[in-house]
């Protein structure tokens, strides 16, 4: 196989893992103004995290990830400056890796090789990611002090991030800090699909 013929190769098989959501998808899902599900999981330390809407002052940023995923990757450095930016506002972040064939060493060994600031869940048997109906790598899920989900979506409008327009995460954020609600609190998300245990992705 030739360099031109790999290259393809490779592009078709990247192009393959991507898929795009579009708000009229029939799946179930948390839509902005439920109650999001609580839960607990561990990092790849061991150390717990738990989302429990009784004593949350401030918002907590959900972001579904991966570590092979392209799309997902390509977020690396914007998801470490939204942490870095907002937590000093009493703003949470925490990334959840529901992908099966990722391990919790590999998760782990990720978030420190792009210095997040935030930690990394790993969500066994995809369970989180079916309460949320999370569909893709990376996906955002908004909650509020009260456990009410107020932005799903996406963290900007361009994967690439060399001709954004619209920092619909940002947006969101300076927003609901502002005592407002999120002027769109629905984005189209668009990435790789979370791989799931039984397949259903």
């Amino acid at each position: 196989m030739n360099v031109r013929r790999l290259a393809v190769f490779v592009l078709m098989v990247a192009l393959a893992t991507l898929v795009i959501v579009h708000s009229a998808d029939t799946k179930p899902k948390l839509r902005p103004g439920s109650k999001a599900p609580e839960f607990s999981l561990k990092d790849g330390t061991g150390n717990e995290f738990t989302l429990d809407r009784a004593g949350n002052n401030g918002f907590t940023v959900i972001i579904f990830i991966s570590t092979h995923c392209p799309a997902s990757n390509g977020y690396n450095q914007r998801m470490a400056d939204l942490c870095t930016d907002y937590a000093p506002k009493h703003v949470t972040f925490v990334g959840i890796n529901s992908n099966e064939e990722e391990s919790a060493t590999e998760v782990l060994q990720h978030a420190r090789d792009h210095k997040f600031g935030f930690p990394v869940l790993k969500d066994y048997n995809n369970v989180v990611a079916d309460a949320y109906g999370a569909q893709v790598t990376p996906e955002v899920f908004l909650i509020d002090g009260k456990g009410t989900l107020r932005y799903h979506g996406r963290i900007d409008d361009d994967g690439r991030g060399t001709n954004i327009t619209s920092k619909d995460l940002r947006v969101a954020l300076d927003a609901l800090l502002g005592g407002n609600d999120a002027p769109v609190s629905e984005t189209r998300i668009f990435g790789c699909s979370i791989k799931r245990v039984r397949g259903n992705d």
